[in-house]
């Protein structure tokens, strides 16, 4: 199959900073299961949630409104990467904080109230050990990855350490001795071939994005899954930041060849250029990118521009008992009202709340059904349960199903558009997404 890159002028960073690009494709999390025969659908045609056999998903609504844990005291560990340049996450450790806060006063972990110790990395596998050291030290029952480059899966698995964390972002965190909640640039790539290929019945594709490690990588990873389905692609590749001039450059080379669609994996200031750059030049190629370009703080700049715009994995802002408690428990740390708090102004960070949440949920069920709840019990539990859903989502956990990516447990993604006038929503004719049928 042919392909071929062009490069664009371009400038660098250091690694650790650019490394950021490999998660940025997961900036909403959803989890998935379903069929995982090469015949099953990788789109899913609804105009409610369904899953991919086409039943329809529940969404979560575990009772944990109860009053405080009265069970004996579970100390959890926490890792998570700040303070360094492009890898800065403290939020992502204050939405656990403050859900930790508000489950130890409404019924605790199946019972028990937590105990959080905080250990912060620096993007190198150095610090990274030091944090799994320190944790066993302090005889955490259960390990919580944040935003980790570098686990140390090694002193964990000596310590008997059951470890469950946000994504996987390089390549060991797949196939590791631990679950990830969401899937990563894997199964991203498999859900944007879907749409580009099911969806929008596309058979070239141009990518755009930047010339560095972490974009590198994302790109590859897509760029398998396009080949995968059968999608010839080209890719133009850019600088880190780029002039008005610049993005407006690398989205008319991108367009040139007339591809049936333009995928595009910069993020911030470069969903503001690459937007505006090609609604200047006047093209009409759908673009789909991650749900980063969805932020409040780019549609406010570009506005209609992003007409044509679709973004993975994000999804819907809903009214339901759940989120209303996030948007509640979140805007303190944000410092803006309930209402202001929106799906994709969390960001990545909003990825751990969604961790925590749901690890709740799950010991709930557990304590409600007689068993034991401890950090290696909701490990066996979300590994070889049925029926589970990411909390305050219709999107379904499957850890596992991929023998190639046995750690991951996402698989099923929601999409969306924007529809002018600021707003974003559901794509029309477009359920749930299956990464499946085109993993890498």
């Amino acid at each position: 199959m042919k392909r071929f890159t062009i490069r664009h002028p371009q400038s660098r960073r250091r690694l650790a900073a650019l490394a950021l690009a490999v998660a940025t494709g997961l900036i909403v999390p959803a989890c998935g299961g379903g069929d995982t025969t090469d015949s099953a659908p990788a789109v899913t045609d609804a105009t409610e949630a369904e899953a991919p056999d086409g039943s329809a998903l529940p969404s979560t609504e575990i009772d944990i409104y109860g009053g405080p844990p009265t069970g004996p005291e579970m100390i959890v560990g926490l890792i998570n990467t700040e303070g360094t340049p492009g890898l800065d996450f403290p939020n992502m450790r204050r939405f656990i904080e403050a859900a930790v806060a508000w489950t130890n006063e409404n019924s605790g972990f199946g019972g028990r109230p937590i105990k959080l110790e905080t250990c912060i990395v620096k993007g190198s596998p150095e610090t990274s050990q030091a944090c799994a050291q320190e944790l066993v030290g302090k005889n955490v029952e259960l390990v919580l990855l944040g935003f980790d480059l570098f686990p140390d899966y090694k002193t964990f698995e000596a310590a008997s350490l059951p470890v469950i964390g946000v994504l996987p972002i390089l390549a060991p965190d797949y196939t590791a001795n631990a679950l990830f909640l969401t899937g990563g640039n894997a199964t991203l790539g498999g859900a944007i071939a879907a749409v580009a290929k099911d969806h929008l019945k596309a058979s070239t594709v141009a990518m755009v994005h930047s010339d560095n490690a972490g974009a590198n990588s994302t790109a590859a990873s897509f760029q398998a899954a396009l080949e995968k389905a059968g999608i010839t692609w080209t890719a133009v590749k850019g600088g880190d930041n780029e002039t008005d001039a610049g993005y407006q450059g690398l989205m008319r080379e991108a367009a040139k060849n007339n591809p049936d669609v333009i995928v595009s994996l910069y993020a911030d200031a470069g969903c503001i250029g690459t937007m505006r750059g090609r609604a200047s030049l006047g093209i009409t190629i759908p673009v789909i990118t991650t749900g980063a370009c969805a932020d409040k703080s780019v549609i406010d700049v570009v506005g209609d521009d992003a007409l044509g715009w679709l973004f993975a994995g994000l999804a819907e802002d809903t009214d339901t008992p759940d989120r209303k408690l996030q948007r509640e428990l979140l805007a303190p740390v944000l410092e803006v009202t309930p209402e202001e708090v929106t799906v994709a102004s969390l960001g990545l960070n909003g990825l751990g709340y969604s961790l925590y949440m749901s690890l709740v949920d799950y010991a709930n069920q557990m304590n409600s059904d007689g068993l034991e709840v401890t950090g290696q019990s909701i490990f066996d539990y979300l590994k070889a349960s049925e029926g589970l859903y990411l909390f305050g989502s219709q999107s379904p956990i499957e850890c596992g199903s991929s023998d190639k990516y046995p750690a991951v447990c996402s698989y099923v993604f929601p999409f969306a558009e924007y529809k002018g006038d600021g707003v974003i929503g559901p794509i029309d004719g477009l359920g749930l997404v299956d990464s499946k049928l085109y993993l890498p």
